[in-house]
């Protein structure tokens, strides 16, 4: 068992939340208390929608740890869906802690990180400036890898990847990988002149930048991309702190 403000301790000692404080609007730690009860099972998802919320609590968690949480900058109205939100956490004594940069950034937990290791980036290195800071890696592939090869690798439960553009070398050497929402960091990877560039979204504007640029674009889907720094995550608990776990998964297939 656990108390949330020993969960809290436990996270800030894995991830340096403080590190983004400026840069990510995202209210990163714990978003949502309980009343002060012991936690003795832990649920992990990407997302804090009430499905997620509703699932967590029919499996007996006390917190649920997120990568997208509720609160993004400024405040909201109680109101609508948000209020739900709210209301079923509080309802159900329902604990929300989030965590999004420095979870897309840290070099052995992180989703860039999972990805790269997926893929086989030997020699990684920072990359994707975002508010100041590079939350991806690049680097060299461990062994020339065709960009179908590579979507086989990184597919969670087999799920196909959103979009995946094969506009460049048929086996790639190189690779830069950047979770998430990233369409535009494309165009970091095409000034870096990388083989393959590993992201969640796609976009209108990168078509033709990727076409012309002849670079591989693998857009694997946001949600498929970040499930890996929440199931890292996860499995540290299991490992440290002996508690039941139990990832959620609620896929939106974008």
């Amino acid at each position: 068992m656990c108390s949330t403000a020993k969960l809290d301790a436990f996270f800030r000692s894995l991830l340096d939340l403080d590190l983004f404080e400026k840069a990510d609007s995202s209210l990163n730690g714990l978003q949502v208390d309980n009343d002060g009860a012991e936690v003795t099972k832990l649920a992990f998802a990407v997302d804090a929608s009430l499905e997620t919320f509703k699932r967590a609590a029919a499996a007996g968690a006390g917190l649920v740890f997120v990568h997208h949480g509720l609160f993004w900058g400024e405040p909201l109205r109680v109101e609508g869906n948000h209020r739900e939100r709210i209301k079923f956490l509080l309802d159900h004594n329902l604990a929300l802690y989030g965590v999004h940069l420095p979870l897309d950034q840290h070099p052995t937990l992180g989703n860039a990180a999972v990805l790269s290791e997926l893929l086989g980036i030997e020699d990684k290195e920072p990359f994707g400036l975002y508010g100041g800071h590079k939350i991806g890696y690049k680097g060299k592939l461990r062994k020339p890898l065709g960009t179908e090869e590579a979507v086989k690798k990184i597919e969670f439960m087999g799920r196909p990847p959103a979009h995946v553009f094969a506009f460049g070398k048929k086996e790639n050497q190189t690779c830069a990988v950047l979770s998430g929402g990233a369409a535009m960091e494309a165009f970091q990877a095409i000034e870096e002149k990388v083989d393959l560039y590993v992201t969640g979204e796609a976009s209108h504007t990168i078509y033709h930048h990727a076409l012309e640029s002849k670079i591989n674009i693998i857009a694997g889907g946001h949600y498929s991309t970040e499930v890996w720094g929440v199931r890292k995550i996860m499995d540290a608990c299991i490992s440290e702190l002996k508690i039941e776990c139990e990832f959620i998964d609620v896929p939106t297939g974008l």
